[in-house]
C-alpha cells in the first residue's frame, strides 16, 4: 500500500522545484504542474515517477482541475515570473502571473481543503523597491491571511538560488568559458545566496513545521553576504563593471527588516519564523536584521564551493 503524501508543485519543472523532488523523491509522490513543456518532458525523463500537468497558473479552470485530480496533501507554489528586469518591463504580465496566479493557489487550495500550501518568496519581498519585489510581498500577505481551521499556509523567504535559471553564476561561468569579461553592475554589490540543497531543505523544513504551527508565517534562515565582486574574482580576473541597471536595483538586500523584528521568533536549529503576531519573548527574536550590508562576508574558500555547488557548502555557509 502506497502510503506516500502527494505533493503538486507549481513551476516543478524549475530549478526550485526540480532540487526539491530531488532530494525527497523517496518521501513524496510529485506531481508537476508547469506551462513549459520542453522542461516538463525534460522533468518526465529524469525523474520517471513524477506526473506532469500542462499548464498555467493563471488559468484558473485548468489550475482547479489539476488540483481536483490529484488531491494532493501538499502544494507547493513555486511558479512565477522572476526577473526584475521582466518585471519593470512587462508589470501587467508580472501581476497576472504573480498576484492573480498566485491568489489562485490560494484559492485552489481552499476550495479542495489541501492541508499544507507553500509559497516561494524572495528577499526583494522585504522593504521592496521594484514590480517583481512588490508582488512577491503581496503574494506572501496573501498566504499569511489565508489559514483557515483545516487548511494552513506559510512562505519561504529564499535569498539567490544558485544555478538557477535567473542566477548569475551559469551566465558568469559560461562567459568564463569562452574567454569573455564578466559583467558586473557595482563593486560594492552584495547578495544573499544559498544552494539548491539548502533551498529544497528550507521547503521541507516549512512543510514540517507548518504540521504543528497554529499559525501561518514566513520562514527564512540566517546566511552570509556575497559580494559579488568577490563571487566574480573568483571565477576570474577580467571584470567589467557595467553600471546600475536602473532605480530598482539595489547594492544590497534585507532578508528581515528592523520593522519585522518584533515579529520574529528563532527555531532551535537556526532558522527565522516572521509571523503576524508580536513575541514577546525577547531571548527568542531576532537581535538584528538580515542585511548584506552587515552580515559577515563569505570568504573565497566558501564563495568557491558555492561556485561548485557541492553539498559540503550547505555547513559552510548555510546556518550558524
Amino acid at each position: 500500500m502506497n502510503t506516500k503524501q502527494k505533493v503538486l508543485i507549481t513551476g516543478g519543472s524549475g530549478t526550485v522545484g526540480k532540487a526539491f523532488i530531488e532530494k525527497y523523491q523517496d518521501k513524496y509522490d510529485f506531481y508537476s504542474y508547469a506551462r513549459n513543456e520542453k522542461m516538463q518532458t525534460s522533468l518526465k525523463r529524469q525523474y520517471k515517477d513524477v506526473q506532469i500537468i500542462i499548464g498555467s497558473i493563471e488559468d484558473r479552470i485548468t489550475l482547479f482541475r489539476a488540483i481536483e485530480n490529484t488531491n494532493p496533501d501538499i502544494i507547493i507554489h513555486a511558479a512565477a515570473i522572476k526577473h526584475i528586469e521582466t518585471g519593470e518591463k512587462d508589470p501587467i504580465q508580472t501581476c497576472k502571473v504573480n498576484i492573480l496566479g498566485s491568489l489562485n493557489i490560494v484559492e485552489g487550495a481552499l476550495r479542495y481543503n489541501i492541508p499544507r500550501t507553500i509559497a516561494i518568496s524572495t528577499d526583494k519581498a522585504c522593504d521592496p523597491s521594484g514590480v517583481y519585489g512588490y508582488t512577491k510581498r503581496l503574494t506572501e500577505e496573501m498566504f499569511l491571511q489565508a489559514k483557515t481551521s483545516v487548511c494552513k499556509f506559510a512562505v519561504c523567504r529564499f535569498g539567490n538560488v544558485t544555478h538557477s535559471s535567473g542566477s548569475v553564476l551559469p551566465f558568469w561561468l559560461n562567459l568564463a568559458n569562452n574567454s569573455q569579461p564578466l559583467p558586473l553592475t557595482h563593486p560594492d554589490c552584495n547578495r544573499f545566496m544559498f544552494s539548491r540543497k539548502s533551498a529544497a531543505k528550507l521547503v521541507f523544513k516549512s512543510l514540517s513545521l507548518l504540521e504543528e504551527s497554529a499559525t501561518s508565517f514566513i520562514i527564512s534562515q540566517k546566511m552570509k553576504t556575497v559580494n559579488m565582486l568577490d563571487l566574480a574574482k573568483t571565477i576570474q580576473d577580467n571584470v567589467d563593471i557595467v553600471g546600475l541597471r536602473g532605480e530598482t536595483e539595489k547594492l544590497n538586500e534585507v532578508m528581515i527588516s528592523k520593522e519585522e523584528l518584533p515579529y520574529t521568533y528563532l527555531t532551535e536549529d537556526g532558522y527565522v519564523l516572521l509571523k503576524k503576531e508580536k513575541n514577546p519573548n525577547t531571548e527568542t527574536r531576532l537581535a538584528e536584521e538580515l542585511h548584506t550590508a552587515t552580515a559577515e562576508r563569505m570568504p573565497r574558500a566558501e564563495l568557491l564551493l558555492l561556485i561548485r555547488d557541492v553539498d559540503e557548502v550547505e555547513a559552510s555557509y548555510g546556518m550558524y
